[in-house]
């Protein structure tokens, strides 16, 4: 049975139109944990899972049916772009946003290249981040 879309809300004080997020970086929880704090202060936006690798993000975007997805470029066991790829060919409507401390042109048009939807410097506020999640996630909005 596959899980409704509902699943990745968690708790009860997510919001009835929360978009879900899923958040994937190796950065022993620290990144994770920043970027989930700055996601819960808005209400829009609900974090239903981390991941540290792209091999378990896969598995957890599986599993979890999140919105949309930030991604680290360098981590262990599968790096962002190869997840990347591989999220975009199993579930193609969800945005992907490359949160990396790599910044270059080569870089970013890589990642543009396989279907990632916005490239973001951690050296940029968190707030960039989540402009550009809510500009992706209510592109459609009147």
């Amino acid at each position: 049975m596959q899980p409704e879309k509902d699943d990745c809300i968690v708790g009860s004080k997510a919001a009835p139109l929360a978009k879900t997020i899923l958040i994937v970086d190796d950065n022993n929880a620290y990144i994770r944990m920043s970027l989930g704090e700055q996601f819960k202060r808005e209400a829009d936006f609900e974090i239903c899972g981390e991941a540290e690798n792209g091999k378990e993000a896969i598995a957890k975007a599986l599993e979890l049916h999140p919105d949309l997805i930030v991604l680290d470029l360098s981590m262990p066991v599968m790096n962002g772009i190869d997840a990347a790829r591989e999220l975009k060919r199993l579930m193609p409507s969800v945005p992907l946003i490359m949160y990396s401390a790599f910044g270059d042109a080569f870089g970013e048009q890589q990642a543009r290249s396989i279907g990632i939807s916005e490239v973001v410097s951690k050296s940029q506020p968190a707030a960039i981040l989540v402009n550009k999640a809510r500009s992706l996630l209510y592109h459609n909005a009147a």
